[in-house]
């Protein structure tokens, strides 16, 4: 593996990256290549790096794992910015920086995307042509979800919020920060958290099963608004047509990742699209536990070697 940091001539921060070869690695050759992307709120040393990256890997593909702009070893201020143009964005930053290595074949160049990261991989394909294939693993709508039980269905009065924040901010107040997840399981229980998605998602970023110094899981209120109005999926009947696999688990919880894989299989252009259910596993046995995830692997591996 090696870290790397880059900086491409639109962008005023950098982006920082590991990169994951295969074995007996020739940088004389050309690879077929996958771009890793993280869930909201995660980091490039989680689930996207630690567990499909390596997997990936150890496959033949070179895999990038990066930081999201404005989160974990990636530039951008103020921190702690969600912003669905940014995060699409960030995917064309990648390509920019994957066509200047020698070793990578640039018409093979596909991208995995979990948890809401699934969601900005397929949005991005869409206008991203050097995009050639498309995977993800408990893919989730965060627009959907920023118009649902992220705003605890009131997206407008959820807005108004965010725009008197951004005022307050303009005018010189302190920043607030969003702490997405509680500080435990035990303590997301005492506030009445009873959905199986954000406790588990609790187990994963609150514990050393998954926690990571930036794995912060936090957002800037001010900027949220934007992710309100946005919807990863829009236009897929007509503009997503490279090959699609989406890999998502049965046992449901708030975040819908299961239903938005159901959808964007039924809406996406694609002539080559697979749903993979995991059955018996939910979004965050996904994340990282052996089964699930060997589940999982046993297509997209298969799915990049014919697609790539």
């Amino acid at each position: 593996m090696k870290t790397v940091s880059f900086r491409n001539k639109d962008m005023y921060w950098d982006i920082a990256a590991d990169i994951h070869f295969p074995p007996n690695f020739d940088e004389g050759k050309t690879y077929p290549t996958i771009i890793s992307a993280h869930p909201i709120g995660s980091c490039k040393e989680q689930t996207s790096g630690n567990v499909y990256a390596l997997a990936l890997a150890r496959e033949g593909f070179i895999v990038i794992a990066f930081d999201a702009s404005f989160q974990g070893a990636s530039g951008g201020e103020p921190r702690s910015i969600e912003d669905p143009v940014q995060r699409v964005e960030d995917f064309r930053r990648v390509v920019d920086y994957l066509v200047t290595l020698p070793y990578v074949d640039e018409e093979r160049i596909g991208v995995l995307g979990i948890c809401g990261g699934g969601g900005y991989s397929i949005n991005a394909a869409m206008t991203e042509r050097r995009i050639k294939a498309v995977g993800t693993v408990t893919g989730a709508n965060y627009g959907r979800l920023m118009r649902g039980n992220f705003t605890r269905l009131d997206p407008i009065g959820a807005m108004e919020r965010m725009a008197k924040q951004r005022t307050a901010e303009a005018r010189g107040e302190t920043l607030h920060v969003d702490d997405l997840l509680a500080p435990s399981v035990e303590q997301a229980r005492a506030a009445g958290v009873t959905d199986r998605d954000p406790l588990e998602a609790t187990d994963y970023y609150r514990t050393t099963r998954g926690q990571k110094p930036n794995g912060l899981n936090r957002s800037l209120l001010s900027h949220q608004a934007a992710a309100v109005g946005w919807d990863a999926f829009h236009l897929a009947e007509v503009l997503l047509t490279q090959p699609l696999c989406v890999v998502v688990g049965d046992q449901v919880g708030a975040f819908g990742a299961y239903r938005d894989g159901c959808e964007i299989i039924e809406r996406a252009a694609s002539k080559k699209k697979e749903l993979v259910v995991a059955e018996g596993w939910s979004h965050y046995d996904l994340y990282d536990k052996p089964e699930p995830v060997a589940i999982a692997l046993a297509r997209l591996i298969p799915f990049y070697q014919e697609n790539l």
